[in-house]
């Protein structure tokens, strides 16, 4: 019996997999072999697949090993293990080993008090260089400040949750969108568990700052209309603005003020027109996001329990 589903993505983790193997095998001693573990190989350029292929034969616990023709990102990947995981529970754990191994113990914890359907991982603390840290920081900081309010300000790694939890979130099918945001966007009874971000021991971080640019960016667009809202506001006060402008400029021509023939038509012809412009696109876009947001087809309410009453249950 299968209790526990591990999704692993793998993307240039070749030097680290005998260590995640010891640390796996461990977790299944301490889980009395009712873990699975889904490696999720997504595209990585290494020999990371080969290395999985000849070892996990030779492991206690079940595996499966997947290997995406591409790197399509570690949250298509994630997405990928959750849908072929056959746990009741399932949790999520990088490969570079920098979250704690026992963090996934302790959500599997929380997850079978069953008054809990998704545990998210929360840094409180990071084992990371400077400038690392600054970045990690401001990113996670606009995060919250534009995108979703309710995420942590370290930021959410990794995340464990029942079945009823994995089945919604799979429903959400999505392009160029976050899996985190995604988790916070479904709501369900949330658990938070802190834990201290270990030193990468192997390998260099794929994260670089354009993929979380891109990132951030897919962020925006899919769960915040902000780019539409700040049009409507810069071209509201760009007309008001102009027309307050185009008045102090017919007051100084009226007043002499002005000698140069054409001057005070043309400047206000051209801020006038410019925010209007903005001022158009930003109702535009309005229209076009809510379109956006219908062709998602997120479901407009989620049931999370539907309790029977007076009815025998077979």
């Amino acid at each position: 019996m299968i209790l526990l589903t591990l999704v692993i993505p793998v993307y240039r983790n070749e030097g680290s997999i005998p260590d995640l193997l010891t640390a796996v095998n461990q977790m299944n001693q301490r889980l009395k072999n009712e873990l699975e573990v889904v490696f999720v190989v997504d595209g990585s350029p290494d020999r990371c697949y080969e290395l999985l292929r000849d070892a996990l034969p030779k492991q206690s616990f079940r595996s499966q090993l997947i290997l995406l023709s591409k790197n399509f990102g570690s949250f298509m990947a994630i997405r990928t293990g959750l849908q072929f995981g056959k746990g009741d529970r399932f949790a999520v754990m990088a490969a570079d080993l920098q979250e704690p191994p026992e963090l996934v113990l302790e959500m599997n914890r929380v997850l079978c008090r069953q008054d809990v359907d998704v545990v998210v991982g929360v840094r409180e603390g990071r084992q990371d260089p400077f400038f690392s840290r600054l970045a990690s920081k401001l990113f996670w900081g606009l995060y919250r400040r534009y995108v979703i309010p309710d995420i942590p300000p370290g930021g959410v790694d990794m995340f464990g949750c029942n079945k009823t939890f994995r089945d919604t979130l799979l429903t959400l099918d999505e392009r160029h969108s976050s899996l985190i945001a995604q988790i916070f966007w479904l709501g369900f009874r949330r658990e938070v568990i802190s834990y201290t971000r270990r030193v990468r021991q192997h390998g260099k971080s794929a994260w670089t700052l354009r993929k979380k640019i891109n990132y951030l960016m897919d962020n925006v667009f899919s769960f915040t209309d902000l780019p539409i809202r700040l049009l409507i506001r810069v071209g509201a006060t760009g007309s008001i603005s102009a027309a307050m402008f185009g008045l102090f400029v017919l007051f100084a021509r009226l007043h002499g003020m002005i000698g140069v023939p054409g001057y005070s038509m043309t400047m206000i012809t051209i801020i006038l027109l410019g925010c209007l412009n903005l001022l158009g696109l930003g109702i535009v876009g309005s229209y076009a996001w809510r379109t956006y947001e219908n062709t998602k087809s997120r479901p407009l309410a989620i049931p999370m329990r539907v309790d029977k009453f007076g009815v025998t249950h077979e």
